[in-house]
């Protein structure tokens, strides 16, 4: 990571427990409109969403899940695709992941990541670049946190998870209702009542669940 973006980070955000997983803190922004504007002002254009900042409701949800259900991860290798915070890239690690690959398209966030699993002692490997169009190399168990918010970014995760799926791997999303998951591809493991920041969602609380990919086609044979 960059000393300017850990700098970054460490400036804008604070090291707290997260709302629904407690066991693990994150460096998170007190105020998420003021550092949304900053990043997305008319100097920093290029620059994405601070989506590291805060704790999404699928993220939250998804580490929980792996949280209280360590057997999906313990000793396997584990993606964490968009992982933005690294929530859910730490959670696997705490939970025995034997090795956790964590995939940014920012570099702040790459720099949150490191940061957040150096103060929750856990080791994840946090990657920049977009990974997309390609494969997830050798994981056993891919985890997405939130991924589903817009039709093109939907379009080009499905067919990343697919691939994924029907290369072996389990493949894990949690989604707070967001218009664009493919519900019919997926199955329920669990659902929560996860705490959201209310500037960003306009509640405080959104009903969250934790899917697993079918890998098979819509309505084939099982």
């Amino acid at each position: 990571m960059s000393d300017l973006s850990a700098a970054f980070v460490r400036l804008h955000a604070r090291l707290t427990p997260v709302a629904f997983v407690p066991e693990v803190r994150l460096h998170q922004a007190d105020e998420p409109i003021g550092l949304w504007e900053l990043t997305e002002g008319e100097f920093h254009s290029s620059q994405p969403p601070p989506f590291w900042a805060f704790a999404w409701a699928g993220g939250q949800a998804l580490a929980r899940y792996v949280t209280d259900h360590p057997e999906l991860v313990a000793g396997r290798r584990v993606l964490d695709l968009a992982s933005g915070s690294g929530l859910v890239a730490i959670a696997a690690a705490r939970a025995g992941a034997t090795a956790v690959r964590a995939v940014e398209v920012d570099e702040r966030a790459v720099a949150a990541v490191a940061l957040n699993a150096e103060a929750n002692g856990v080791r994840v490997d946090a990657e920049f670049g977009d990974i997309l169009d390609g494969d997830a190399g050798d994981a056993e168990v891919v985890l997405a946190g939130d991924v589903f918010y817009s039709e093109a970014m939907a379009r080009r995760v499905l067919r990343f998870l697919l691939r994924a799926a029907r290369s072996g791997a389990r493949v894990l999303v949690g989604d707070p209702g967001r218009a664009f998951l493919p519900r019919e591809r997926f199955h329920e493991l669990a659902a929560y009542d996860v705490p959201v920041p209310e500037a960003l969602e306009s509640v405080r609380v959104k009903r969250t669940t934790v899917w697993e990919l079918d890998p098979a086609p819509p309505g084939a044979a099982r």
